[in-house]
């Protein structure tokens, strides 16, 4: 029996476990994951009329307006795959206009959950220190979880290391930004009773067993 697809938005801090669970999330349940910080570097290295005009922007050391990253999500929700199944959205939205945006395009139906994974502080900091990622390919790692081979990527065989902007100062900026422009989206969706948060400490299968059930909860309430 095939499960059911899900519409679901996965928000949570840098070092929240947010891309791994958005993985496995998209596995269990058949879905494409769906990251616009992917989707926007395809765009811009295939140098596609929406990545040209992007990367101006972004040269020119300004925000792409929520317009043009909602073209690009747009785009790919409109394709069979997503319209078909469902969708995991990661790293979007980012604010309450591209939320906005994001409800009229999906209306008349409403997303299933937008899942919150909760983490300290601390422990994302503890986290982030000890990441490493491939640079070819991106895949996460840790000092507790290398790869096989010592610092060479198990999935495309790039090398693995510490990113530059890993570091305790620059996390804790990135994490004021995200509580200023991200947290007003957790009343957002709560005044919608769209809004589950997820305890994340602990191990992945565990953090994704938490969102599994908050899910089947949902269905089985409707």
């Amino acid at each position: 029996m095939t499960t059911p697809g899900v519409r679901l938005i996965v928000l949570g801090k840098q070092g929240s476990g947010k891309g791994t669970q958005c993985t496995r999330l998209s596995h269990y349940y058949s879905v494409p994951h769906i990251s616009t910080g992917d989707m926007l570097r395809a765009n811009v290295e295939q140098k596609t009329p929406l990545g040209i005009q992007a990367q101006k922007i972004m040269d020119a050391g300004q925000l792409l307006p929520d317009e043009i990253v909602m073209e690009m999500v747009a785009d790919r929700l409109g394709e069979r795959n997503v319209s078909s199944r469902g969708f995991i959205l990661d790293g979007f939205p980012r604010s309450i206009r591209q939320a906005e945006l994001l409800e009229a395009q999906l209306a008349p139906v409403a997303i299933d959950l937008a899942i919150e994974l909760d983490v300290p502080r601390e422990l994302v900091l503890d986290r982030i220190a000890s990441r490493r990622t491939c640079k070819d390919c991106g895949k996460i790692y840790s000092l507790n979880n290398p790869p096989v081979v010592q610092w060479i990527c198990d999935q495309c065989g790039g090398n693995v290391a510490q990113r530059s902007d890993d570091t305790p100062e620059s996390v804790n900026k990135r994490l004021d930004v995200y509580e200023e422009s991200t947290f007003p989206l957790i009343d957002f969706y709560q005044a919608r009773a769209l809004l589950k948060t997820i305890d994340a400490v602990g191990n992945e299968q565990e953090v994704m067993s938490r969102i599994i059930s908050a899910i089947e909860e949902r269905r089985a309430a409707k």
